[in-house]
């Protein structure tokens, strides 16, 4: 049995708004089925007022957070065509981002979280055009502006700067002013928001506030066996797709080299602190999909084999089963 992506790699609009149209219908079987997810633990104030006008598990809040996954996936698939992150035209990045948002339950419930994933996009469209630039001290603020601007929401979303850091090591665009002008950056909506919580509460306790903003408390996950094996086999299927990747790395420009290897160490990282913030992991869960579907949509794309046709249909199926699941376990 030959399999062939190169219909759905470049799919024609029709297919294309279909593909789109089921990943939607995926994301609201969730809540016409009343298969809810637990609400993330948020210490973030703003969040708490955004779950004041939008209650989480309303149809509104909902078509808000599929509203914004879908900007997300028109956005990642221009950040892929400005830095070729593949090398060719390929729908794949859009419809694997799309059905992992439309499974991931707890996603629907976290607005700010697709909202901080917008602008965590814009900024590597900053951190991206950096490369071998020592001196883009305004790309840097702007990136780590960005990023910072998310974190007023989703706080965590903050410790994504240091790595950012370390991504500017990995551009070759590092230096002391591009540091410093990142530094800055990230203060700069801090300060200005505890300016404006001063202003209008006078009384309030800035050291309490931040406390209170940035607490911690690490728990171990319990998983359900569906999730455990879930889990298991999509990140089989990633290091099948690395393993195809890098086998064809040479075969890359420099430049999308780095480009690659910056969002894999994005996605290593972002899971690191997602198990650090397991009470909060929800809200990484859309860093967590755009790294995933860049990386796996490579391979699959540019490696049209039988094997990889399908392992992509296993990888459909396999989202399928786990909500179908949710009905049966849940």
């Amino acid at each position: 049995m030959k399999v062939s992506l190169k219909n759905i790699i470049v799919p024609s609009i029709p297919l294309a708004v279909f593909s789109i149209g089921c990943c939607v219908a995926l994301w609201m079987s969730a809540f016409l089925g009343a298969r809810y997810a637990t609400q993330p633990t948020e210490s973030s104030t703003a969040t708490q007022v955004l779950q004041f006008f939008f209650l989480p598990n309303t149809l509104l809040s909902n078509i808000i957070s599929a509203g914004f996954t879908l900007l997300n996936a028109f956005l990642l698939a221009q950040l892929n065509n400005r830095f070729t992150i593949i090398r060719t035209r390929t729908f794949l990045p859009i419809l694997i981002f799309m059905l992992l948002m439309s499974t991931w339950n707890e996603t629907h419930l976290v607005n700010g979280s697709h909202f901080a994933l917008t602008l965590f996009i814009f900024s590597l469209f900053f951190f991206l055009n950096m490369y071998r630039d020592t001196k883009a001290v305004e790309q840097a603020f702007m990136g780590s502006f960005l990023i910072c601007a998310g974190s007023l929401i989703i706080t965590p979303l903050i410790y994504l700067i240091p790595v950012c850091w370390l991504g500017f090591m990995l551009v070759q665009s590092f230096s002391l002013r591009t540091l410093l002008a990142s530094l800055f950056g990230a203060l700069s909506p801090w300060i200005i928001y505890i300016a404006g919580v001063f202003y209008f509460q006078p009384d309030v306790d800035i050291r309490q506030f931040l406390i209170s903003q940035f607490g911690y408390e690490f728990s171990l996950p319990i998983l359900s066996i569906p999730i455990i094996i879930y889990t298991s086999a999509l990140i089989l299927i990633l290091l099948i797709s690395l393993g195809g990747m890098y086998s064809n790395f040479h075969n890359e420009t420099i430049r999308t080299r780095t480009n690659l290897n910056f969002i894999l160490f994005l996605l290593i990282a972002v899971s690191i602190i997602t198990i650090l913030h397991v009470n909060q992991f929800a809200v990484f869960l859309p860093v967590i999909a755009f790294s995933y579907s860049m990386l796996v949509s490579n391979s699959f794309t540019l490696r049209l084999n039988n094997f990889n046709g399908i392992l992509f249909i296993v990888f459909c199926l396999l989202n399928l089963v786990f909500v179908i699941s949710k009905y049966i376990f849940y």
